[in-house]
């Protein structure tokens, strides 16, 4: 009798202490501030924010690139500037092609 006794009072302290675990686990996961479903939000947006820097930090490199070519070399600065800002030497008229939208 003595041993159903103390077998129960364990039963019930550690029943104590499952329920207060399952009730934090529960506050934590849903309620908190930092729940699952803010959690997997974050994760989405580093993600998204991880894949935008991979491509500005491609653009830099390449805009470096171009840089660096047309601050060397004076051919190329005067072909991009004809071909992006649309100039020209005196006397010497240009004639812009642009291609149909197809619908």
């Amino acid at each position: 009798m003595n041993a159903q006794k103390i077998f129960k009072k364990k039963n019930i302290r550690i029943a104590k202490y499952l329920i207060v675990a399952v009730f934090f686990v529960v506050w934590v996961g849903f309620f908190d501030v930092h729940n699952f479903k803010d959690q997997l939000q974050y994760r989405l947006k580093i993600s998204e924010l991880e894949d935008e820097k991979e491509y500005y930090l491609n653009k830099i490199e390449e805009d470096s690139l171009r840089l660096n070519e047309l601050s060397t070399n004076d051919e190329n600065l005067e072909k991009y500037a004809r071909e992006k800002y649309h100039m020209k030497k005196e006397g010497e008229e240009i004639f812009l092609m642009e291609k149909k939208k197809e619908d």
